[in-house]
């Protein structure tokens, strides 16, 4: 995240003129609302950015054809994107030479998910449950690797890649999760908090994996 919030203060220092960002940079709507004050422009696609202009990528990554536009438009970019993202794109470039489709497990309309699909939009394929797997109209001799969003429960994670495990006993996954470890972290943490206090608060903007770890805890 600081990595992220860095990169937008960095091209506000360099540049006069307003500093566009596609999405927002985090999900934070403090640091968001601070950077608006010293000039950054928030925008859902690269249509809303003049020509020749800085643009900086968010923490989630973004497409293919988003790069493309934005070197054919001569936008000065800075990217933002979270290592971790990162790793989860080189791969699929890696195994996509190797004659492998994906399956990617997140939520449908996610930046990041927009972004990961993006890098190979005719052959990766999203779930976001276990029954997304059973309807999967893949056979099971393809060549089929997985990759994950990074900001999800770890616990709905798992049930899903176990079902992908089971129709697909040849599925290549990642040798280290895709799961960002802090993320990992706090749900162990609300995990082992939630049955030991009446109430949990959250501080920050709403977090749907810290949630989802906290109603599981209680479900035990």
């Amino acid at each position: 995240m600081k990595r992220a919030i860095d990169a937008v203060e960095h091209a506000l220092e360099q540049f006069d003129e307003p500093v566009y960002v596609r999405h927002e940079i985090v999900h934070n709507t403090h640091v968001i609302a601070n950077q608006r004050r010293k000039g950054a422009v928030f925008v859902d696609d690269l249509e809303s950015v003049p020509e020749g202009a800085p643009v900086v990528f968010s923490a989630h990554g973004v497409s293919k054809a988003v790069r493309a536009d934005a070197a054919a438009r001569n936008l000065q970019v800075f990217d933002a994107t979270c290592p971790l993202v990162h790793k989860v794109h080189v791969e699929i470039a890696k195994l996509e030479k190797e004659g492998y489709d994906f399956v990617m497990i997140g939520h449908a309309g996610h930046p990041e998910v927009q972004g990961t699909m993006g890098q190979l939009p005719d052959r990766i394929r999203l779930v976001e449950s276990v029954h997304d797997v059973a309807t999967l109209p893949i056979p099971v001799s393809q060549r089929l690797a997985v990759v994950t969003q990074t900001t999800l429960s770890v616990d709905d994670a798992k049930d899903i890649l176990a079902a992908l495990r089971q129709r697909f006993p040849l599925l290549r996954e990642p040798k280290q999760s895709d799961i960002c470890y802090a993320s990992q972290n706090r749900q162990a943490a609300v995990k082992w908090l939630a049955p030991r206090a009446d109430v949990v608060i959250v501080v920050g903007v709403t977090s749907r994996v810290v949630l989802d770890a906290r109603s599981r805890a209680f479900r035990g």
